[in-house]
């Protein structure tokens, strides 16, 4: 008689096989005994009444980043075994995907002739909505990761009104990806939208696109329409350069940098200068090191006592002659913070010198990140591949609505990422949303949120602002502000947590300038 565990391997080898299509599946894939073992298990997940996805038996309870890694394709098979070729995404949601918004929205709408105006419970207070209506032209629809999707210019004549005040970075984003004026009207003249017309002539004209504006006014007065211009958008909601026909991935990280920096600068303290001591400002960086290497690395979930940072900074720590410093995930990952610290010092050891810290950080940053890994890879436990540069895969953010860009995106990202610090005149606005944005982004599989904390304190640097430790007690906070600027497009609680610690460690600074003796428990 087969033991427990063979049972269960029979099942996994099932499931395997299963998952080499998918990670969703219907209950009827799996016999009654297999689905009922993975089920006690932990490998698989009810979704609805007859849908599975794949689950991780180590995930915590209420941890819903397998659900939300599997949302979208399970919205596409659902829809597509319900509806067959009949079905598409909202006017809103599609646009927002067009826009490169990666956020899981609570419900999302799918328009079908054969809807039944229901709504669907799923996971994690998430629900699908089938909404009975028509089916639009072919040529109206488009299709993305197995998602049926109307066009962009489809979308914008459909969005309502409000939607554009609601979600001004998407609606900017999509206005600024329309090549030419002929994109919108065919959908305007077909059926006549007039008051569509003067809506869109008015966003366009709003980003600074007078001619597409123009032609739309003029192509439907020829056509014995009459049109009067509105602007969707609030008086205070502005605008950034834009960027024509550029990717949307593009547009949407400028977008939100101008829509953000404002709120930065309010709330950050002025910038003090380049040190005139240079060697007093990186004397700071020394003495802070142990405690930034360990809120630094216990953030994300190693283990690192004081005692083994030390012994990485004085270079005791052996894995020639220790097993268990070779062995050991949280004494690899000391020892790469170490050796990642060593070239970001130099790093701000160029920027307070006076040099450019944009153009700096963007070449830099892939060594500090090879640094950052290089202990893995000598160990076996990470493959050499992985310091080759970008993710090539999609990755979630544990227990968060907000998934990062998808991959094949992330190389113009991070060019237009650059291209912005390189612009900013404001060290603080460089800081601040260029550690948000680097982790919104998330660029590499693993090490984003030491990154993006090294690439703060660069930035912090060029406007003579001392090192700043984000503390692992306040995780939480954290965490939740990156998801508050992320999910809701609000910034201020961000900006004002980096503040506040920004002021403790000038306080600080100050205090050890005084007194030549350090004392850094932040």
């Amino acid at each position: 008689m087969a033991t427990p565990n063979e049972k269960l391997a029979a099942s996994l080898a099932v499931l395997s096989k299963l998952q080499r299509k998918g990670r969703v599946f219907r209950s009827n894939e799996l016999s009654r005994v297999h689905r009922e073992r993975l089920l006690k298990n932990g490998f698989i997940r009810e979704v609805a009444k007859g849908w599975l996805i794949s689950w991780s038996p180590g995930a915590a309870k209420g941890d819903s980043t397998p659900w939300f890694a599997s949302f979208w394709e399970f919205c596409a098979r659902y829809c597509t075994e319900r509806f067959g070729d009949s079905w598409h995404l909202s006017p809103e949601q599609s646009l927002l995907l067009h826009a490169e918004n990666t956020i899981i929205p609570a419900q999302v709408v799918v328009y079908s002739p054969k809807g039944t105006n229901s709504t669907i419970k799923l996971l994690f207070g998430t629900s699908l909505y089938d909404l009975k209506q028509r089916m639009p032209s072919k040529a109206d629809l488009v299709e993305r990761d197995g998602l049926r999707l109307f066009s962009s210019a489809a979308a914008l004549v459909r969005v309502p009104e409000a939607f554009f005040a609601r979600n001004p970075v998407e609606t900017h984003v999509v206005l600024s990806h329309v090549k030419d004026a002929s994109d919108v009207l065919n959908h305007l003249l077909e059926n006549g939208r007039s008051v569509v017309a003067g809506r869109l002539a008015g966003a366009f004209r709003r980003v600074g696109r007078d001619a597409v504006a123009d032609e739309i006014v003029s192509a439907m007065r020829s056509a014995g329409y009459v049109v009067r211009e509105s602007d969707p958008f609030t008086p205070e909601q502005t605008f950034g350069a834009l960027i024509v026909a550029a990717p949307p991935i593009v547009g949407r990280i400028h977008a939100l940098w101008e829509t953000a920096r404002g709120a930065v600068v309010d709330t950050f303290p002025k910038a003090p200068g380049l040190p005139k001591k240079p060697k007093d400002y990186l004397g700071f960086v020394d003495d802070i090191y142990a405690s930034d290497a360990y809120h630094s690395l216990s953030i994300e979930g190693y283990n690192v006592t004081p005692d083994l940072i030390e012994r990485v900074r004085s270079g005791a720590w052996n894995p020639n002659d220790n097993t268990a410093d070779a062995e050991s995930k949280n004494a690899l990952a000391a020892r790469g913070y170490w050796q990642a610290f060593q070239l970001v010092k130099k790093s701000v050891t160029s920027v307070i010198g006076g040099k450019e810290p944009g153009a700096l950080i963007r070449t830099a940053h892939r060594e500090w990140y090879r640094e950052l890994f290089q202990p893995f890879v000598m160990a076996g436990i990470v493959p050499a591949t992985a310091l080759a540069g970008y993710r090539r895969n999609p990755v979630y953010l544990r227990d968060s609505r907000y998934v990062p860009p998808r991959a094949e995106t992330v190389s113009d990202a991070m060019a237009s990422l650059f291209d912005l610090l390189e612009q900013e005149p404001e060290p603080s606005v460089r800081a601040v949303l260029g550690h948000w944005l680097f982790g919104y982004i998330h660029p590499y599989p693993d090490g984003n949120g030491r990154m993006a904390r090294f690439l703060m304190n660069v930035a912090l640097a060029s406007g003579g602002y001392p090192w700043t430790v984000i503390r692992v007690e306040d995780r939480d906070e954290h965490l939740h502000a990156l998801d508050r600027a992320s999910i809701d497009l609000d910034i201020a609680p961000f900006a004002a947590y980096v503040a506040e610690r920004v002021r403790w460690s000038m306080r600080q600074a100050e205090k050890i300038g005084k007194r030549g003796t350090p004392r850094l428990t932040p």
